[in-house]
């Protein structure tokens, strides 16, 4: 009888020790969300990428003129601290969003060399194509960018 009262005894701990290690209450964690010092940053950068994509159109037109030196300009010029504030904004958005925006960055500079190239041996065909391409990037990485309002609701809640 002692016997089957400790093999009795070692079931219901072992059983015991199953139930509270699944049953434990789970704790909901909310989504992650922008900070008040993120949706800052962000909002101090985003007005200067969104500047340069309002002026796609002049690219496209210095480009269809042959206007090269102009088209060096404004890639090295506008277009590349477009892409140092992408680049400012992307380590403040959320985690799941920045290996995106790390790509897009990083796309955006590759057509830029390929425009660059293109208006080296003055191929009009090429640095319109790569520039349509860096606008699409930019277009994209904007939407990954928070809309601030509603973001900074989300956040004091």
């Amino acid at each position: 009888m002692p016997r089957q009262r400790s093999i009795l005894s070692l079931i219901l701990v072992l059983l015991a020790t199953f139930l509270i290690s699944c049953g434990g209450p789970s704790v909901a964690t909310p989504p992650p969300t922008y900070t008040q010092a993120q949706i800052v940053k962000i909002q101090e950068y985003t007005p200067e990428i969104q500047a340069v994509r309002d002026r796609s159109q002049e690219l496209q037109n210095l480009i269809q003129s042959r206007q090269w030196i102009k088209v060096r300009n404004f890639t090295h010029g506008p277009m590349a601290e477009a892409r140092l504030s992408m680049n400012y904004i992307t380590s403040n958005l959320l985690p799941k969003d920045q290996p995106a925006g790390r790509e897009l960055v990083r796309d955006l500079l590759d057509y830029l060399i390929k425009i660059d190239q293109a208006a080296d041996v003055g191929n009009t065909n090429s640095a319109l194509n790569n520039s349509v391409a860096a606008f699409a990037d930019i277009d994209k990485f904007l939407q990954l960018v928070p809309k601030t309002s509603s973001q900074s609701e989300e956040s004091e809640a």
